[in-house]
């Protein structure tokens, strides 16, 4: 469910984020992938259609109230009714959480952006294997403000207490993206530096302290694994 693409540099040099997810999820999952662009008035697919479900990021904000994410948000509805295997990214995260009942808004601790250390809150099939805090790349500015109320908070970060939650069984979502590697995150702090210094901050530095999220990276795996399965026949 593809949502937004990357800034223009990392587009043209890297591909969209579909690529860069399918990249990560590598030979997880065995099976075939489809693309829906949530902003089209295409018909979203029927929600036993898919073994599961991804939404990317977004440089849109779910604040926006567009009405291609009104129509998103109640097939999200759909989705978690049905008990299919959802997991939202950054914008896929907040658009989930507006969609249940929760708020988004702009973070008042600022812009996240850049590696950040994710500590988990408790246990969940999503961090099978990980520490219990590990790097991740952000680049965001909205954060949900008000979970759900059947939402289970997963995690959090300095700057952003929620970081990922549960709904419902098979339902996870998450603020940073797993499958962003360093290259790509440095591209991110590249394209937004002019942003980053009207702010007040430091670009530079961000910038130098970009490292690899090798855990983030499994996590989009073990979503695959624990909650979707192989694909294969």
């Amino acid at each position: 469910m593809q949502a937004g693409e990357p800034v223009a540099d990392l587009a043209a040099r890297r591909g969209d984020f579909v690529r860069w997810i399918r990249e990560t999820v590598g030979d997880a999952w065995r099976g075939g992938w489809r693309v829906h662009d949530v902003r089209t008035e295409a018909a979203f697919p029927e929600v036993g259609s898919a073994a599961a479900f991804i939404i990317t990021g977004s440089s849109s904000s779910v604040t926006e109230r567009a009405p291609w994410m009104l129509r998103t948000e109640e097939y999200v509805r759909q989705l978690i009714a049905a008990r299919r295997p959802l997991l939202g990214i950054c914008f896929g995260h907040q658009i989930m959480a507006q969609a249940c009942g929760g708020n988004v808004t702009k973070n008042p601790r600022g812009r996240e952006i850049g590696t950040q250390h994710v500590t988990r809150l408790g246990d969940d099939p999503l961090f099978k294997g990980l520490p219990a805090s590990f790097d991740v790349s952000e680049t965001h500015v909205d954060a949900v403000a008000k979970v759900p109320s059947d939402a289970r908070v997963l995690a959090s970060t300095s700057m952003d207490p929620v970081a990922a939650f549960a709904i419902g069984p098979v339902a996870r979502a998450v603020q940073f993206h797993p499958e962003v590697d360093a290259d790509a995150m440095r591209g991110y702090v590249l394209a937004r530096s002019p942003i980053l210094r009207s702010e007040g901050l430091d670009a530079d530095a961000i910038l130098a302290s970009v490292r690899e999220a090798p855990h983030a990276h499994a996590l989009l795996r073990n979503f695959v694994r624990e909650f979707v399965g192989t694909g294969e026949a």
